[in-house]
């Protein structure tokens, strides 16, 4: 069943101005997650993207892992839609779990090669402890704070489906 989750930064600007859509793919491995990880940034999310015009929510969800990560995913069922009015954007997050079908050659972005991101297999429990400083970084960065509480809360949830 589809759980949806709303979220609400402390700079939300009352009036979404835009609206911008994506899909994230959750691929658990034993006791571990696939995070997208910018060493230039040193910041962790899961791995994923802006849908395209004309581009249905599993087609994003399996090219953006495959540009991000390399791998091509097998897209399972759509498991969270994350609504985050953050400033003047919401930001729709459509989470779906995936297996991973084979290995390919990461396609990356300029600014993703600016970033330094790499994919990282990470112990479940770092990941929440990483996402669980959320906190930390309101004062210095509300993107971030906002971000690592997105990712705290669907992974927390994800560990009571699988």
């Amino acid at each position: 069943m589809l759980e949806k989750i709303t979220q609400y930064s402390a700079e939300y600007m009352n009036s979404p101005e835009k609206t911008r859509v994506g899909c994230r793919g959750l691929i658990v491995s034993g006791s571990k997650i696939l995070l997208s990880h910018e060493l230039n940034t040193g910041v962790y999310m899961t791995p994923g993207g802006g849908v395209e015009s004309g581009e249905s929510y599993e087609a994003c969800c399996k090219r953006e892992l495959c540009e991000e990560t390399g791998y091509d995913v097998e897209v399972g069922k759509q498991v969270f839609e994350f609504n985050e009015y953050f400033h003047e954007t919401l930001f729709i997050n459509n989470y779906f779990l995936c297996e991973i079908k084979g290995v390919g050659n990461p396609n990356l972005t300029d600014i993703e090669i600016e970033h330094g991101i790499v994919p990282e297999w990470i112990e479940i429990d770092k990941a929440l402890e990483i996402f669980g400083e959320h906190e930390k970084y309101r004062a210095e960065n509300e993107g971030v704070s906002s971000l690592y509480l997105r990712e705290f809360t669907v992974i927390t949830k994800l560990m009571s489906i699988i």
